[in-house]
Protein backbone atom coordinates (compact mmCIF):
# COMPACT_ATOMS: atom_id res chain seq x y z
CA UNK A 1 0.00 0.00 0.00
CA UNK A 2 1.05 3.35 -0.77
CA UNK A 3 1.46 6.14 2.14
CA UNK A 4 -2.00 7.95 0.83
CA UNK A 5 -3.61 4.61 0.86
CA UNK A 6 -3.01 4.34 4.56
CA UNK A 7 -3.00 7.74 5.49
CA UNK A 8 -6.72 7.37 3.83
CA UNK A 9 -7.59 3.82 5.68
CA UNK A 10 -6.62 5.18 8.99
CA UNK A 11 -8.72 8.12 8.54
CA UNK A 12 -11.62 6.14 7.84
CA UNK A 13 -11.38 3.41 10.55
CA UNK A 14 -8.74 4.03 13.81
CA UNK A 15 -9.61 6.59 16.58
CA UNK A 16 -7.49 9.55 16.20
CA UNK A 17 -5.21 9.36 19.05
CA UNK A 18 -1.90 10.41 16.87
CA UNK A 19 -0.41 12.87 15.26
CA UNK A 20 1.78 11.13 12.84
CA UNK A 21 4.50 11.99 10.46
CA UNK A 22 4.04 11.40 6.87
CA UNK A 23 6.26 8.37 6.61
CA UNK A 24 5.68 4.36 5.32
CA UNK A 25 8.28 2.67 7.40
CA UNK A 26 9.10 -1.05 6.19
CA UNK A 27 12.10 -2.64 7.47
CA UNK A 28 14.85 -2.08 9.77
CA UNK A 29 18.69 -3.03 10.40
CA UNK A 30 20.50 -2.26 12.89
CA UNK A 31 19.88 1.95 14.33
CA UNK A 32 18.42 2.35 11.09
CA UNK A 33 14.86 2.39 9.94
CA UNK A 34 14.02 2.57 6.04
CA UNK A 35 10.81 3.55 4.38
CA UNK A 36 8.85 2.43 1.84
CA UNK A 37 10.78 4.32 -1.32
CA UNK A 38 13.83 2.75 0.60
CA UNK A 39 15.36 5.87 2.16
CA UNK A 40 16.91 5.26 5.72
CA UNK A 41 16.49 7.21 9.21
CA UNK A 42 18.69 7.21 11.76
CA UNK A 43 16.57 6.39 14.90
CA UNK A 44 17.48 8.09 18.00
CA UNK A 45 13.98 7.31 19.22
CA UNK A 46 14.20 3.51 19.58
CA UNK A 47 10.34 3.29 19.12
CA UNK A 48 10.45 5.40 22.31
CA UNK A 49 12.87 3.24 24.37
CA UNK A 50 11.81 0.12 22.78
CA UNK A 51 13.96 -1.23 20.54
CA UNK A 52 16.98 -1.20 22.74
CA UNK A 53 18.90 -3.64 20.64
CA UNK A 54 18.37 -1.98 17.63
CA UNK A 55 16.24 -3.77 14.40
CA UNK A 56 17.22 -7.71 13.02
CA UNK A 57 19.61 -8.51 15.65
CA UNK A 58 20.21 -12.04 15.39
CA UNK A 59 19.89 -12.89 18.70
CA UNK A 60 15.89 -11.77 18.73
CA UNK A 61 15.44 -13.02 15.49
CA UNK A 62 16.51 -16.52 16.73
CA UNK A 63 14.44 -16.10 19.79
CA UNK A 64 11.28 -15.19 18.27
CA UNK A 65 11.60 -17.90 14.95
CA UNK A 66 12.78 -20.75 17.57
CA UNK A 67 9.75 -19.62 19.79
CA UNK A 68 7.00 -19.44 17.10
CA UNK A 69 7.43 -22.49 15.77
CA UNK A 70 6.65 -24.28 19.65
CA UNK A 71 4.32 -22.36 21.17
CA UNK A 72 2.79 -18.86 20.66
CA UNK A 73 0.25 -18.42 23.73
CA UNK A 74 -0.78 -20.27 26.69
CA UNK A 75 -3.76 -19.23 29.60
CA UNK A 76 -1.77 -18.62 32.56
CA UNK A 77 -3.36 -22.02 33.97
CA UNK A 78 -0.75 -23.93 32.72
CA UNK A 79 3.08 -23.83 33.12
CA UNK A 80 5.80 -22.79 31.07
CA UNK A 81 9.53 -22.32 31.33
CA UNK A 82 10.37 -19.25 29.90
CA UNK A 83 8.10 -17.37 32.10
CA UNK A 84 10.23 -18.59 35.50
CA UNK A 85 13.06 -17.97 34.01
CA UNK A 86 12.50 -14.48 32.86
CA UNK A 87 11.71 -14.16 36.22
CA UNK A 88 14.60 -15.47 37.58
CA UNK A 89 17.16 -13.32 35.50
CA UNK A 90 15.29 -10.29 36.51
CA UNK A 91 15.21 -10.60 40.35
CA UNK A 92 18.70 -11.57 39.87
CA UNK A 93 19.80 -8.11 38.30
CA UNK A 94 16.93 -6.09 40.36
CA UNK A 95 17.67 -7.72 44.16
CA UNK A 96 13.64 -8.46 44.26
CA UNK A 97 12.46 -11.59 44.74
CA UNK A 98 8.93 -12.42 42.61
CA UNK A 99 7.85 -10.73 39.65
CA UNK A 100 4.50 -10.91 37.33
CA UNK A 101 4.08 -10.31 33.75
CA UNK A 102 1.54 -8.14 32.18
CA UNK A 103 1.25 -6.32 28.88
CA UNK A 104 2.34 -3.05 28.77
CA UNK A 105 3.76 -0.06 31.26
CA UNK A 106 0.98 1.14 32.40
CA UNK A 107 -0.66 -2.09 33.25
CA UNK A 108 2.53 -3.03 35.08
CA UNK A 109 1.87 0.40 37.10
CA UNK A 110 -1.64 -0.71 37.74
CA UNK A 111 -0.50 -3.61 38.94
CA UNK A 112 1.97 -2.09 41.65
CA UNK A 113 -0.85 0.08 42.73
CA UNK A 114 -3.37 -2.83 43.09
CA UNK A 115 -0.30 -4.00 45.41
CA UNK A 116 0.35 -1.02 47.43
CA UNK A 117 -3.58 -1.09 48.22
CA UNK A 118 -3.39 -4.76 49.01
CA UNK A 119 -0.13 -4.81 51.04
CA UNK A 120 -1.71 -1.70 53.37
CA UNK A 121 -4.51 -3.77 53.92
CA UNK A 122 -3.12 -6.79 54.99
CA UNK A 123 -1.02 -4.60 57.31
CA UNK A 124 -3.68 -3.51 58.87
CA UNK A 125 -5.87 -6.50 59.33
CA UNK A 126 -6.07 -6.01 62.83
CA UNK A 127 -8.43 -3.15 62.70
CA UNK A 128 -5.96 -0.02 62.36
CA UNK A 129 -7.25 2.69 59.86
CA UNK A 130 -6.02 1.34 56.90
CA UNK A 131 -3.63 3.45 54.37
CA UNK A 132 -4.74 4.58 51.17
CA UNK A 133 -3.04 7.63 49.79
CA UNK A 134 -0.40 7.56 47.17
CA UNK A 135 2.27 10.35 46.75
CA UNK A 136 3.66 11.08 43.00
CA UNK A 137 5.65 13.54 41.33
CA UNK A 138 5.03 16.66 40.01
CA UNK A 139 6.05 15.99 35.87
CA UNK A 140 5.38 12.37 35.97
CA UNK A 141 4.12 9.66 33.66
CA UNK A 142 3.05 6.81 34.24
CA UNK A 143 0.68 5.75 31.82
CA UNK A 144 -2.93 6.24 30.57
CA UNK A 145 -5.56 3.37 32.35
CA UNK A 146 -6.80 5.53 35.29
CA UNK A 147 -4.88 4.20 38.19
CA UNK A 148 -1.67 5.20 36.53
CA UNK A 149 -3.22 8.18 35.02
CA UNK A 150 -4.32 9.12 38.57
CA UNK A 151 -0.99 9.42 39.24
CA UNK A 152 0.43 10.98 36.45
CA UNK A 153 0.35 15.18 37.44
CA UNK A 154 0.35 16.21 33.68
CA UNK A 155 -2.66 18.42 33.24
CA UNK A 156 -3.16 17.65 29.93
CA UNK A 157 -3.53 13.93 30.22
CA UNK A 158 -5.82 14.16 33.65
CA UNK A 159 -8.12 17.02 32.67
CA UNK A 160 -10.31 15.31 29.84
CA UNK A 161 -10.82 12.14 32.22
CA UNK A 162 -11.53 13.28 35.52
CA UNK A 163 -12.58 12.82 37.68
CA UNK A 164 -10.11 10.35 38.44
CA UNK A 165 -9.35 7.87 41.31
CA UNK A 166 -8.93 9.92 44.38
CA UNK A 167 -6.29 9.86 47.24
CA UNK A 168 -2.86 11.22 45.17
CA UNK A 169 -1.17 13.81 46.12
CA UNK A 170 2.07 15.54 44.31
CA UNK A 171 5.64 16.15 45.22
CA UNK A 172 7.63 18.94 44.32
CA UNK A 173 10.60 17.42 42.13
CA UNK A 174 13.66 17.03 43.93
CA UNK A 175 12.41 19.06 47.20
CA UNK A 176 12.52 16.80 50.09
CA UNK A 177 11.23 19.32 52.44
CA UNK A 178 7.52 19.07 50.71
CA UNK A 179 7.88 15.29 50.39
CA UNK A 180 8.15 15.25 54.06
CA UNK A 181 5.34 17.35 54.45
CA UNK A 182 3.16 15.72 52.37
CA UNK A 183 3.97 12.27 53.92
CA UNK A 184 1.59 11.12 57.03
CA UNK A 185 0.65 7.38 58.27
CA UNK A 186 -2.34 6.90 55.90
CA UNK A 187 -0.01 7.14 52.64
CA UNK A 188 0.47 3.42 51.12
CA UNK A 189 3.07 4.53 48.63
CA UNK A 190 5.11 6.79 47.03
CA UNK A 191 5.38 6.23 43.23
CA UNK A 192 8.23 8.14 40.94
CA UNK A 193 10.42 7.36 38.08
CA UNK A 194 14.20 7.54 38.87
CA UNK A 195 14.26 9.74 35.66
CA UNK A 196 11.59 11.35 34.17
CA UNK A 197 10.62 10.58 30.54
CA UNK A 198 7.70 12.34 29.43
CA UNK A 199 8.67 15.10 32.23
CA UNK A 200 11.70 15.89 30.49
CA UNK A 201 14.45 14.09 31.23
CA UNK A 202 14.86 14.67 34.72
CA UNK A 203 16.62 12.33 37.06
CA UNK A 204 15.89 11.84 41.01
CA UNK A 205 18.59 13.23 42.89
CA UNK A 206 20.61 10.66 45.19
CA UNK A 207 19.52 13.06 48.31
CA UNK A 208 15.59 12.59 47.11
CA UNK A 209 15.53 9.21 46.27
CA UNK A 210 17.25 7.80 50.20
CA UNK A 211 15.09 10.44 51.98
CA UNK A 212 12.11 8.62 49.69
CA UNK A 213 13.64 5.23 50.77
CA UNK A 214 13.77 6.10 54.91
CA UNK A 215 10.65 8.38 54.64
CA UNK A 216 8.82 4.99 53.03
CA UNK A 217 10.70 2.85 56.12
CA UNK A 218 9.47 5.14 58.92
CA UNK A 219 5.75 5.22 57.75
CA UNK A 220 5.51 1.62 56.98
CA UNK A 221 4.30 2.42 53.16
CA UNK A 222 5.87 1.37 49.70
CA UNK A 223 8.35 2.75 47.62
CA UNK A 224 7.47 2.21 43.93
CA UNK A 225 10.23 2.93 41.45
CA UNK A 226 8.96 3.08 37.42
CA UNK A 227 11.60 2.06 35.47
CA UNK A 228 9.47 1.80 32.63
CA UNK A 229 11.59 4.19 30.31
CA UNK A 230 14.59 4.61 32.08
CA UNK A 231 15.20 0.70 33.52
CA UNK A 232 16.68 -2.41 31.80
CA UNK A 233 19.85 -0.56 30.94
CA UNK A 234 19.18 2.79 29.52
CA UNK A 235 21.13 4.48 32.02
CA UNK A 236 24.14 2.55 32.40
CA UNK A 237 22.93 0.15 35.08
CA UNK A 238 20.45 -2.42 35.05
CA UNK A 239 18.03 0.17 36.77
CA UNK A 240 18.07 3.85 37.52
CA UNK A 241 17.46 3.69 41.47
CA UNK A 242 20.75 1.31 41.63
CA UNK A 243 22.69 4.81 40.76
CA UNK A 244 21.47 5.65 44.21
CA UNK A 245 22.38 2.75 46.22
CA UNK A 246 18.73 1.89 47.35
CA UNK A 247 16.13 -1.54 46.40
CA UNK A 248 12.65 0.26 45.96
CA UNK A 249 10.04 -2.35 47.17
CA UNK A 250 8.28 -2.38 43.49
CA UNK A 251 9.49 -1.68 40.11
CA UNK A 252 8.10 -1.78 37.25
CA UNK A 253 9.26 -2.29 33.34
CA UNK A 254 8.19 -2.88 30.10
CA UNK A 255 9.52 -0.73 26.81
CA UNK A 256 12.44 -2.71 25.88
CA UNK A 257 11.93 -5.89 27.63
CA UNK A 258 10.52 -8.21 25.16
CA UNK A 259 12.26 -6.34 22.30
CA UNK A 260 9.03 -5.21 20.60
CA UNK A 261 6.72 -7.65 21.44
CA UNK A 262 4.17 -6.42 24.52
CA UNK A 263 5.02 -7.02 27.68
CA UNK A 264 5.33 -5.32 30.95
CA UNK A 265 6.76 -6.93 34.32
CA UNK A 266 5.97 -6.08 38.34
CA UNK A 267 8.99 -6.89 40.42
CA UNK A 268 8.35 -6.51 44.60
CA UNK A 269 9.90 -7.81 47.64
CA UNK A 270 9.05 -11.66 49.05
CA UNK A 271 6.92 -9.48 52.10
CA UNK A 272 4.83 -7.49 49.50
CA UNK A 273 4.18 -11.17 47.45
CA UNK A 274 2.48 -12.41 50.25
CA UNK A 275 -0.69 -9.96 50.35
CA UNK A 276 -1.57 -11.70 47.01
CA UNK A 277 -3.10 -15.02 46.23
CA UNK A 278 -4.91 -16.65 43.70
CA UNK A 279 -7.62 -14.62 41.83
CA UNK A 280 -6.55 -11.39 43.03
CA UNK A 281 -5.17 -10.72 39.72
CA UNK A 282 -4.13 -11.43 36.24
CA UNK A 283 -3.98 -11.57 33.02
CA UNK A 284 -5.18 -13.19 29.87
CA UNK A 285 -1.77 -12.24 27.60
CA UNK A 286 0.77 -11.18 30.19
CA UNK A 287 3.92 -13.77 30.24
CA UNK A 288 3.40 -16.00 27.33
CA UNK A 289 6.04 -18.36 25.65
CA UNK A 290 6.82 -16.25 22.80
CA UNK A 291 6.91 -12.62 24.66
CA UNK A 292 8.82 -14.19 27.61
CA UNK A 293 11.66 -16.30 25.31
CA UNK A 294 12.43 -12.84 23.35
CA UNK A 295 12.90 -10.89 26.81
CA UNK A 296 15.31 -13.95 27.79
CA UNK A 297 17.43 -13.30 24.75
CA UNK A 298 17.24 -9.21 25.08
CA UNK A 299 18.73 -9.81 28.77
CA UNK A 300 21.18 -12.28 27.75
CA UNK A 301 22.38 -10.45 25.04
CA UNK A 302 22.62 -6.99 27.32
CA UNK A 303 24.96 -9.31 29.61
CA UNK A 304 26.74 -11.28 26.81
CA UNK A 305 27.72 -8.15 24.58
CA UNK A 306 28.57 -6.21 27.78
CA UNK A 307 26.37 -3.89 26.72
CA UNK A 308 25.85 -1.66 30.24
CA UNK A 309 29.63 -0.85 30.02
CA UNK A 310 28.88 0.53 26.35
CA UNK A 311 26.40 2.42 27.30
CA UNK A 312 28.22 4.63 30.01
CA UNK A 313 30.94 5.19 27.98
CA UNK A 314 28.48 6.00 24.43
CA UNK A 315 26.46 8.41 26.87
CA UNK A 316 28.55 10.37 28.29
CA UNK A 317 30.73 11.21 24.92
CA UNK A 318 27.11 11.84 23.97
CA UNK A 319 26.61 14.19 26.68
CA UNK A 320 29.78 15.47 26.22
CA UNK A 321 29.16 16.49 22.71
CA UNK A 322 25.84 17.86 23.73
CA UNK A 323 27.38 19.82 26.60
CA UNK A 324 29.72 21.78 23.98
CA UNK A 325 26.72 22.31 21.47
CA UNK A 326 25.19 24.10 23.99
CA UNK A 327 28.18 26.13 24.30
CA UNK A 328 27.37 27.42 21.12
CA UNK A 329 23.84 27.64 21.04
CA UNK A 330 22.27 29.86 23.66
CA UNK A 331 19.22 28.85 22.69
CA UNK A 332 19.95 25.72 24.45
CA UNK A 333 19.00 25.83 28.32
CA UNK A 334 19.74 22.81 29.86
CA UNK A 335 21.93 18.96 28.49
CA UNK A 336 21.05 16.74 31.33
CA UNK A 337 19.96 12.59 31.48
CA UNK A 338 22.20 10.02 32.43
CA UNK A 339 23.57 7.04 29.81
CA UNK A 340 22.09 6.66 26.39
CA UNK A 341 18.59 8.44 27.67
CA UNK A 342 19.56 12.47 26.84
CA UNK A 343 17.45 15.42 26.70
CA UNK A 344 18.45 19.17 25.80
CA UNK A 345 16.09 22.02 27.01
CA UNK A 346 15.55 24.06 24.32
CA UNK A 347 14.46 27.76 24.55
CA UNK A 348 10.82 27.73 23.55
CA UNK A 349 8.66 24.79 21.81
CA UNK A 350 8.41 26.26 18.86
CA UNK A 351 11.89 25.58 18.01
CA UNK A 352 11.95 22.31 19.45
CA UNK A 353 8.99 21.63 17.23
CA UNK A 354 11.30 23.06 14.53
CA UNK A 355 14.80 21.12 15.53
CA UNK A 356 12.54 17.68 15.09
CA UNK A 357 11.29 18.51 11.72
CA UNK A 358 14.64 19.47 10.29
CA UNK A 359 16.36 16.21 11.76
CA UNK A 360 14.07 14.25 10.27
CA UNK A 361 13.87 16.10 6.71
CA UNK A 362 17.88 15.28 7.74
CA UNK A 363 16.75 11.23 7.99
CA UNK A 364 16.85 11.34 11.84
CA UNK A 365 14.44 10.50 14.20
CA UNK A 366 14.05 11.76 17.62
CA UNK A 367 11.21 13.90 19.60
CA UNK A 368 10.26 15.97 22.15
CA UNK A 369 8.78 15.92 24.99
CA UNK A 370 7.52 18.18 28.01
CA UNK A 371 6.91 20.35 25.27
CA UNK A 372 10.68 21.91 25.21
CA UNK A 373 13.25 19.23 25.42
CA UNK A 374 14.77 17.52 22.61
CA UNK A 375 14.68 13.60 24.01
CA UNK A 376 17.38 10.87 22.40
CA UNK A 377 16.94 7.46 23.23
CA UNK A 378 19.06 6.14 20.42
CA UNK A 379 19.34 1.86 20.83
CA UNK A 380 22.05 0.29 23.25
CA UNK A 381 24.34 -0.70 20.34
CA UNK A 382 24.99 2.72 19.15
CA UNK A 383 28.42 3.99 17.94
CA UNK A 384 30.49 7.05 18.29
CA UNK A 385 30.16 7.94 14.25
CA UNK A 386 26.11 7.62 14.53
CA UNK A 387 26.20 10.12 17.37
CA UNK A 388 28.67 12.32 15.69
CA UNK A 389 26.06 12.44 12.61
CA UNK A 390 23.31 13.37 15.10
CA UNK A 391 25.29 16.12 16.70
CA UNK A 392 26.32 17.72 13.74
CA UNK A 393 22.98 17.62 12.33
CA UNK A 394 21.66 19.18 15.42
CA UNK A 395 23.93 21.91 15.29
CA UNK A 396 23.14 22.62 12.08
CA UNK A 397 19.23 22.47 12.55
CA UNK A 398 19.24 25.03 15.94
CA UNK A 399 21.63 27.39 13.57
CA UNK A 400 18.60 27.17 10.64
CA UNK A 401 15.69 27.05 13.16
CA UNK A 402 17.10 29.88 15.09
CA UNK A 403 17.73 32.54 12.26
CA UNK A 404 14.64 31.90 10.20
CA UNK A 405 12.94 32.57 13.74
CA UNK A 406 14.07 35.94 13.52
CA UNK A 407 11.25 38.38 11.80
CA UNK A 408 11.73 40.60 8.88
CA UNK A 409 11.13 43.78 11.11
CA UNK A 410 14.24 42.73 13.62
CA UNK A 411 16.17 41.81 10.81
CA UNK A 412 16.10 44.62 9.51
CA UNK A 413 16.40 46.80 12.72
CA UNK A 414 19.65 44.66 13.32
CA UNK A 415 20.68 45.60 10.12
CA UNK A 416 20.16 49.15 10.40
CA UNK A 417 21.57 49.64 13.70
Amino acid sequence: MSLTAVQQAEAKFLLPTYDRNPILLERGEGVYLFDASGRSYLDFLSGIGVNALGYSHPAILKALMDQAVRLIHISNLFFHPAQSQLAKLLTRISGLDRAFFCNSGTEAFEAALKLSRAYAQAKNSNGGRPKWRFLAMENSFHGRTFGSLATTSTKKYRRPFAPLMPGVSFVRFNDVDDLKSKFDDNVCALCLEPVQGEGGIRAVSKKFLQAARSLTRKHGALLIADEIQCGLGRTGKYFAYQHCGITPDIVTVAKPLAAGLPLGAVLTTEAVSRCIHPGMHGTTFGGGPLACSVAIAFLETLEREKLLPHITEAGSYFKDQLIALQERHPSITDVRGLGLMLGVELASADLAKAVVRALLNEGIIINRTHETVLRFLPPYIVQKKEIDRVVKALDGAISETSASAVTPAARHSKESA
